[in-house]
């Protein structure tokens, strides 16, 4: 049967993407192996990590039109964050080169304001960009609250600030009304990169312990301010429909 010409990506060039991320992602965890000397078990999940992003962007997030160079920023940004969590069942490698991998965050999030430029500059933006970049920043944070806890940087309380939104999720399943579209947000945007940034600071050894867990408890409750405002927009907006 003739099919129209569609703007859809057709699936082998999407498959190309993906397949040339799961290749970097062997690649930067092959070298992290070699200089932090980790086990190959490393290597193992960060591959797992990055093939079950790989299967939620091919299945459920395809994308309209070209994938795209801020898409390839943003998947470049995934292969990174699938490094830093295989690294997350070294502990040992988290508390002797805390320096390191606090580099590696700092590179994802400087990425993540590369890839919203590309996005805005050369090409167009998109809801699967959008959806995508924010998928990747939520790993990032609950991977980053992960390494303070093995670093003994902080108790597991940080958890909460990795947490937050995938509790959020899960009750958007309970109440459909949580999972209307919010509206455009700075200081949404703001708090994610704070939350990004402290984490990362939090992991550098020579950081005073009692500022990073005043740092993480502040950011903890900005977080908690920000999705408590989301929340009180959208119950209103769910009692003015059902009027």
């Amino acid at each position: 049967m003739h099919r129209t010409p569609s703007t859809k990506v057709t699936a082998s060039p999407i498959r190309l993407e993906l397949a040339g991320g799961l290749a970097a992602v062997i690649v930067s965890s092959l070298l992290l192996q070699a200089w932090l000397m980790v086990a190959p078990t490393v290597l193992a999940v960060s591959i797992l990590v990055y093939v079950v992003m790989a299967a939620l962007v091919y299945r459920f997030w395809t994308p309209d039109g070209e994938f795209g160079w801020a898409n390839r920023i943003t998947l470049a940004r995934a292969v990174l964050v699938a490094a830093l969590g295989g690294v997350l069942v070294a502990p040992e490698i988290i508390q002797r080169h805390g320096v390191v991998l606090a580099a590696l965050a700092l590179l994802v999030i400087v990425l993540d304001g590369l890839d919203g430029w590309v996005a805005r500059t050369v090409d167009s933006e998109s809801r699967f960009g959008a959806r995508f970049d924010m998928e990747v920043d939520a790993l990032l944070i609950m991977f980053l609250c992960i390494a303070v806890v093995l670093a003994e940087r902080a108790g597991a309380w940080v958890l909460a600030i990795g947490g937050i939104r995938y509790a959020f999720m899960a009750a958007g399943w309970l109440w459909p009304w949580l999972q209307r579209k919010l509206p455009p947000s700075r200081w949404r945007k703001y708090i994610c990169v704070v939350q990004g940034v402290v984490l990362t600071v939090a992991l550098l050894p020579w950081a005073p312990g009692k500022l990073v867990k005043i740092a993480l408890a502040v950011s903890l409750a900005a977080l908690v301010h920000s999705f408590g405002r989301d929340t009180l927009w959208l119950w209103r907006h769910r009692a003015l429909e059902h009027r």
